[in-house]
């Protein structure tokens, strides 16, 4: 157990865990309630795959229980064991005490309803591509589509892939498309191949470790999707400490946050086909990228939560 005096990641006072006798919780929901507790009095920051207390609560004791976060509430008025309860606990207390993201405690992470891996040596992923390839790339005319027929899709690439999550739902989404997926990282590229070989999409999904196009020759995507680093120096420096425990290479935008999206842009052109296009998230910065490329027709596509932190453009408009 930590000791009182050991140091957050602010340099401030840890809180004493509180401490609570056996027996005093006994329910799935006594121990969410008592987690949100905790978490709200130490002032967490929820942005990792979760986004408020009650949420982040409900994952960790389903982690701690092995369940799937679908079947809390069928469990939530059953009875957790004492040896249950201190695992439960254990791991309320090294979330407030470390200020790490939940997901590097239990080494997972949901993403439309799928679970994945993750560690240290890649960011958590939380990105909104995941949804809009489910609401924008469904073909067969509807409304708002994309792409006409993903199953005529034959290549796409996933850029700064991190732990891989993007290409595999890019691949059951486009299920007869060769997907490559890079990242930079040394570190992520092992994660990516762990969570590529869980799903067995080995021989679908092609990982490359290098900067940006750079490994990639001269291939053609009808597809590349891509979450770049975009934030900027000031976003940076008020990092909460939950996303300090992430690699700063997976965040850091440069000055204004565009620095690899310029690249992006300006290279994508020779990456794709006559029919091709980009989706690319840039978080809060879209009058940053309207203001540096009013040329382009960018399409800012919604999400059910946000609006405007994910573009679209056609190849032709690239070029």
């Amino acid at each position: 157990m930590a000791r009182a005096s050991k140091k957050t990641a602010r340099g401030r006072a840890a809180p004493k865990p509180a401490k609570v006798g056996p027996g005093e919780l006994l329910t799935l929901l006594d121990f969410v309630r008592y987690a949100v507790s905790r978490f709200v009095e130490a002032k967490l920051a929820f942005a990792h795959g979760t986004t408020d207390p009650v949420a982040e609560a409900a994952f960790l004791v389903c982690e701690a229980l092995h369940l799937n976060p679908d079947q809390f509430e069928g469990f939530a008025h059953a009875r957790v064991t004492i040896a249950e309860g201190k695992t439960i606990l254990d791991l309320v207390h090294r979330r407030i005490t470390t200020r790490k993201p939940a997901a590097y405690l239990v080494n997972k992470v949901y993403m439309r309803g799928l679970p994945f891996y993750v560690d240290e040596r890649v960011i958590v992923p939380r990105s909104f591509i995941g949804e809009l390839l489910d609401s924008h790339f469904g073909g067969d005319g509807e409304v708002g589509s994309l792409i006409n027929d993903p199953n005529a899709v034959e290549r796409v690439l996933d850029l700064c892939t991190g732990s891989g999550c993007l290409a595999i739902l890019a691949a059951h989404h486009f299920p007869n498309a060769a997907i490559d997926a890079v990242d930079i990282s040394k570190g992520a590229i092992e994660v990516a191949r762990r969570n590529v070989d869980e799903y067995g999409l080995g021989e679908q999904i092609t990982l490359h470790r290098g900067d940006l196009f750079a490994p990639l020759g001269d291939a053609r995507y009808d597809l590349i999707v891509t979450n770049p680093p975009y934030v900027d120096a000031e976003g940076m420096a008020a990092l909460p400490p939950e996303c300090r425990a992430e690699p700063k290479l997976a965040f850091d935008g440069g000055a204004d946050g565009l620095d690899v999206v310029r690249r992006i842009l300006a290279e994508a052109p020779d990456h794709l086909t006559p029919d091709g296009g980009l989706i690319c998230e840039i978080g809060r910065g879209r009058h940053l990228v309207d203001e540096a490329f009013p040329e382009l027709p960018l399409l800012w596509l919604d999400t059910e939560d946000f609006e405007g932190e994910v573009f679209w453009i056609s190849a032709a408009d690239l070029g």
